[in-house]
């Protein structure tokens, strides 16, 4: 509840209008059966002057309590929008400082379903704390009060009814907390399949996998469907049974004022207002115990959200470290890494120094921990143990802003965002001008394509880059990399989609005009980084040898052998 009185300061004024029209609403309801008795009192006594004067007062009453309610609905509609939209923003501005690490605890599909689903049922929460659950107490307390005062001996029937109310609704309502909880968990589920199954429709269509998707996104719908049910029954025995509880109150108070009707002829107007007064302790009992099992699942959510916001960041930056310029210089210091959940290390006990403008060239096994030492270096995650520096500062000491200013990663699968052209390459320089964006693109031999479109840079992406090939999206990440002109470059097997003509060309492009700029690149193929100053070899997340091309076919088992395989699978090619 904190998040909601926290994001509720800021609309005390609303809030207070939306709970004074709730209580002239609720005072309303409650006046009418006793001005109504009053009418019945005068028509009987045959008096048509009170009878005029107490309908005026019913129907201005009833005009008053039907404007206090929709003076009611627009503020707390208008309250519930603001502060759903308000908590959605804290929610994402969270999940912005959230590491790689933080991002696959929770997976991106759950964090969706958290920003979207959850949001909305506290949305719905909102509206009822300002709409129901403040109505309730004041109908429920006022009724019991008012329906002892109309017939005083008639007291115990009012509490048998509640008694009874409460305990056959009990139960009930128990079964439909915990049922609201498991929707909440399907949900995640049935996001999680689809998001999969349509990033994954190439792979899912290749292998003729359509049927057995079809059946385990059908297996989780229809367990959402058999829970959902579940709850509309309980709802469907819930109303009868509260139903005839109040009926056999009602015709045991009828009962018993016609058998004394002679001795107490008062009570033939009080009937209408006691049986209306029972009524409404019936609804305020029945809308409020439904309310607050709707409010369970909210709080459910409101708790879904509130794992979110207090998520600490693995990686957090010192906000008082200075901003500075850093080199280009590159030491990892007996450093070792395991990704959360995982039990093995991905890189075991690494040091070694890397001098600003030196290529370096990053060989291995897959799963020898090439991509997870080069995300270390931007400080996507920390390591696990010892210290990686760049400009000789210590990365957990350094400004983010300066860090990212040096460093700039080129990920092998491209990410480029819906919109323009333009759009993505200024992610890596906000205030790139067309003329950095033209240098970017003749680096990275995306201007070949670009240059064809009658739009340029303003040519649309589609969503998840859609309408742009392999190699496109990858020309364009590189440009996005290197537009910045960056003291560190990281290109993580960014390459690969490249036919071997563009990847030389881009190569070239890059020693020329990237002079000075320490170049990190990562690859599968040795003839990729066969010119680099040094090449570091990994094994098994640990680094095993360092050398020229040349020095490690002579001293490095695990070298030569990568290099002896893909030589014999390129030899039969010639």
């Amino acid at each position: 509840m904190q998040i909601l009185i926290r994001h509720a300061k800021n609309y005390v004024r609303d809030i207070t209008i939306a709970i004074l029209a709730v209580a002239v609403m609720a005072g309303a309801t409650l006046w009418q059966p006793h001005l109504l008795q009053k009418v019945i009192s005068a028509i009987l006594a045959d008096d048509s002057s009170q009878v005029l004067e107490f309908g005026i007062q019913l129907v201005v009453i009833a005009l008053l309590g039907v404007a206090a309610g929709l003076l009611n609905a627009v503020f707390a509609a208008r309250i519930s929008q603001s502060m759903a939209a308000d908590i959605r923003a804290e929610e994402y501005d969270k999940i912005q400082t959230f590491s790689f690490g933080n991002i696959e605890t929770f997976s991106a599909g759950n964090l969706v379903v958290r920003m979207t689903n959850d949001v909305n049922q506290v949305q719905q929460l909102i509206m009822m704390i300002l709409q129901s659950l403040l109505r309730i107490p004041i109908l429920f307390i006022g009724a019991v009060v008012l329906a002892i005062v109309t017939i005083p001996r008639f007291w115990w029937l009012v509490v048998i009814m509640i008694i009874a109310i409460l305990l056959s609704s009990q139960g009930i309502f128990k079964r439909m907390g915990k049922n609201f909880f498991k929707i909440q968990n399907l949900i995640d589920q049935n996001n999680t399949l689809a998001k999969e199954n349509l990033q994954g429709v190439r792979v899912v269509k290749s292998f003729n996998q359509e049927g057995a998707e079809i059946d385990r996104f059908t297996d989780n719908t229809d367990e959402l469907v058999a829970v959902n049910t579940k709850i509309g029954y309980l709802f469907t025995i819930m109303i009868p049974i509260f139903m005839v509880v109040s009926y056999l109150i009602i015709g045991a108070a009828i009962l018993l004022v016609g058998q004394n009707i002679v001795k107490n002829p008062k009570d033939l107007a009080a009937i209408a207002p006691f049986t209306t007064y029972l009524m409404q302790i019936l609804f305020a009992l029945m809308i409020g115990g439904m309310v607050s099992t709707f409010a369970s699942r909210g709080m459910v959510s409101l708790g879904r959200i509130n794992q979110v916001l207090k998520t600490k960041p693995d990686v957090v930056y010192d906000p008082k470290a200075p901003k500075e310029k850093l080199s280009g210089d590159i030491n990892f210091d007996h450093v070792s890494f395991t990704y959360p959940g995982d039990d093995q290390p991905a890189l075991r006990d690494v040091s070694f120094k890397i001098q600003a403008g030196e290529m370096i060239g990053i060989v291995g096994a897959t799963g020898s921990g090439k991509s997870t030492l080069a995300q270390l270096i931007p400080r996507l995650y920390d390591p696990t143990q010892g210290t990686v520096s760049v400009g000789h500062v210590n990365l957990k000491q350094v400004n983010q802003q300066s860090l990212r200013q040096a460093v700039s990663i080129v990920l092998q699968k491209a990410v480029l965002f819906s919109g323009s052209i333009a759009r993505n390459l200024r992610h890596g320089k906000p205030d790139a001008s067309e003329q950095d964006m033209q240098w970017a693109t003749e680096i990275s031999q995306a201007a070949e394509f670009i240059d064809g479109y009658e739009d340029g840079f303003e040519h649309y992406v589609d969503e998840r880059s859609a309408n742009l090939s392999g190699g496109q999206k990858q020309r364009l990440s590189i440009a996005r990399g290197v537009i910045g002109h960056p003291k560190i470059l990281i290109l993580d097997d960014s390459t690969s989609a490249l036919d071997a003509r563009s990847e030389k060309l881009v190569q070239e492009a890059l020693d020329k005009e990237l002079k000075g700029t320490t170049a990190v690149v990562i690859a599968e193929k040795i003839s990729s980084v066969i010119h680099a100053d040094r090449i570091f070899v990994l094994d098994a997340g640990q680094l095993v040898a360092t050398g020229s091309h040349q020095e490690l076919l002579g001293n490095s088992p695990v070298y030569r052998e990568i290099y002896l395989t893909q030589k014999a699978k390129e030899e039969p090619n010639e």
